[in-house]
């Protein structure tokens, strides 16, 4: 009996020995004693640098670093040595070292699609260029937006530096979200932007108030001024506000409409559709024509407006469809063009993004096509 347990007794210590010395079923390759970087975290009552130290290297750890305001380690360890640390007493805890990645800054498909980035590499990011963005207003908080100035016409909102809708903010990010560490990149991140508030927070306004929105840019010395919005019926009185623009030497930017196409039948609203103003189409991040973008004789170029990444009120960023996403990829295109080249006129601006585009199909379609501000620029 005492035989039969001295040799019970033995067997896991010959199993052990046999394990160490074999060099077939433990060895430095086996995942055991393959090293990973752990968190280990002491009671307060073991606080000795020189303990620690001893008790990760008794179970085959190394100590990388001692931290100085609380009672961790960094360690590299071998698997088993976890297993043992979480059983000590004087261990209260043992986290892998994780690894964090920078949460920088979001390059949306559309600027490297119209070639502003490039722009941008060359120091050119529309400074000393005022652009109007006349829409639901701008949330003037945004961490990634800088409002320079604005107004309302819309009688029941006064604040054009509040936007209970989304699109203006939106709209807005696309034409100048700086460029800093956070959120968005914009086309014209340097340009001087400014909130005209002509839409109310549902989205809608009217002609005359759109009109008072633009004779605001006008007397305010606007560069560029964006139309994300627009009409099924033409009016006089708005046509003569934005002619009144265009003669004054402003660039002006209208999307060309959501309503796609029937046919060879006209789609394009107002005031995209009149010829002082540049009519804008959609296209997704392949060129394609989106379904829902108008098509017509007056339409002078695409851009990007399908899933467009872009700023909204309360710091926050969010993806929208639309040639009211596009539009302002042309407007800050235009600021990068004036910015560059400031002797330019409204009416060479306009050429040149028309000439530099790069061609998509049927202009019924796809106007001059996709706009490339490197060569626009140029």
């Amino acid at each position: 009996m005492k035989k039969w347990k001295f040799a019970s007794f033995l067997l896991p210590f010959l199993i052990v020995f046999a394990m160490i010395f074999s060099g077939t079923t433990a060895h430095a390759n086996s995942p055991s004693f393959e090293k990973k970087d752990y968190l280990i975290g002491f009671k307060t009552s073991f606080t000795s640098k020189s303990s620690k130290a001893t008790t990760i290297s008794k179970i085959g750890g190394k100590v990388e670093h001692q931290f100085r305001h609380m009672n961790v380690v960094s360690a590299s360890l071998p698997e088993a040595a976890v297993k043992a640390l979480k059983n000590n007493p004087n261990v209260s805890f043992v986290e892998e070292d994780f690894q964090a990645t920078a949460i920088g800054q979001t390059v949306p498909y559309g600027i490297p699609q119209i070639k502003a980035d490039r722009v941008q590499s060359t120091g050119v990011k529309g400074a000393g260029v005022k652009v109007a963005v006349l829409d639901t207003g701008i949330d003037s908080s945004h961490q990634d937006l800088n409002v320079t100035g604005g107004a309302s016409f819309i009688a029941n909102e006064p604040n054009p530096f509040a936007d209970g809708n989304s699109h203006g903010t939106h709209v807005a990010g696309t034409v100048a979200a700086l460029n800093n560490t956070v959120g968005v990149l914009g086309v014209a991140p340097d340009v001087s932007l400014f909130a005209v508030k002509v839409l109310d927070s549902a989205g809608s306004g009217s002609y005359s108030g759109i009109a008072q929105g633009i004779e605001w840019a006008i007397d305010n010395d606007m560069d560029v001024i964006n139309m994300s919005l627009g009409g099924s019926s033409g009016s006089t009185a708005l046509q003569q506000a934005v002619d009144n623009a265009y003669n004054s030497g402003v660039v002006v930017v209208a999307a060309a409409g959501n309503s796609g196409s029937k046919g060879k039948r006209n789609t394009i609203g107002y005031p995209a559709k009149y010829a002082s103003a540049i009519a804008v189409g959609a296209v997704d991040s392949n060129n394609n024509r989106a379904s829902f973008s108008s098509v017509g004789s007056e339409l002078e170029v695409m851009a990007p407006g399908v899933n467009i990444l872009s700023t909204v009120p309360g710091n926050g960023y969010d993806s929208f469809n639309g040639t009211s996403m596009a539009s302002p990829h042309v407007a800050g295109a235009a600021a990068l063009i004036l910015s560059k080249n400031p002797n330019l006129s409204n009416v060479q601006v306009r050429e040149r993004l028309r000439n530099t585009a790069t061609n998509l199909g049927d202009p019924f379609y796809y106007g001059a096509g996709l706009i490339n501000v490197e060569a626009a620029v140029q």
